[in-house]
């Protein structure tokens, strides 16, 4: 397949980290820069998702399993990226001792963490004036999956 994801680094892969987020969040979605980054950055763990050895997607895991910053580019979507992206970023939760993970996410990216099993746990609210809600997931011995031969993998 040519979709991979792997662990990333903030200050080494900080170009593509940002590079992807500056274009979905502040330039496509409105999102105040000074919203998009926080102290968070450096202590968190990010990933990057790949197609065709080009970065096309990004999230992250910080403290208390909370999973965020998820963005893959216009071009990018509808190749399972993001998909491939939340199954790494839980399955590296798990390894790591957490049980459980949750986010915040758009209310109209629901149907798509619904998919990967999690559940609206939360009222919605609003974060840089787009409506979320919370959403958890209770981590299993297996990663969520889209069906059997993605867990295969």
């Amino acid at each position: 397949m040519s979709l991979f994801v792997r662990l990333a680094d903030w200050q080494t892969d900080r170009e593509a980290i940002r590079g992807i987020r500056q274009k979905v969040f502040v330039e496509e979605q409105n999102v105040p820069e000074d919203l998009e980054w926080d102290e968070h950055e450096e202590s968190a763990q990010h990933f990057l998702v790949y197609h065709h050895n080009k970065p096309i997607g990004t999230g992250r895991l910080t403290g208390g399993g909370k999973i965020g910053r998820m963005a893959i580019l216009k071009d990018a979507r509808g190749l399972g990226a993001g998909l491939e992206l939340l199954n790494r970023i839980c399955k590296f939760a798990r390894v790591s001792g957490q049980k459980n993970v949750y986010l915040n996410a758009q209310v109209q990216a629901i149907p798509f963490y619904e998919k990967a099993g999690f559940a609206v746990t939360g009222e919605e609210f609003m974060e840089a004036d787009i409506p979320h809600v919370r959403m958890d997931l209770t981590l299993s011995e297996k990663e969520p999956c889209e069906n059997a031969d993605d867990c295969n993998r």
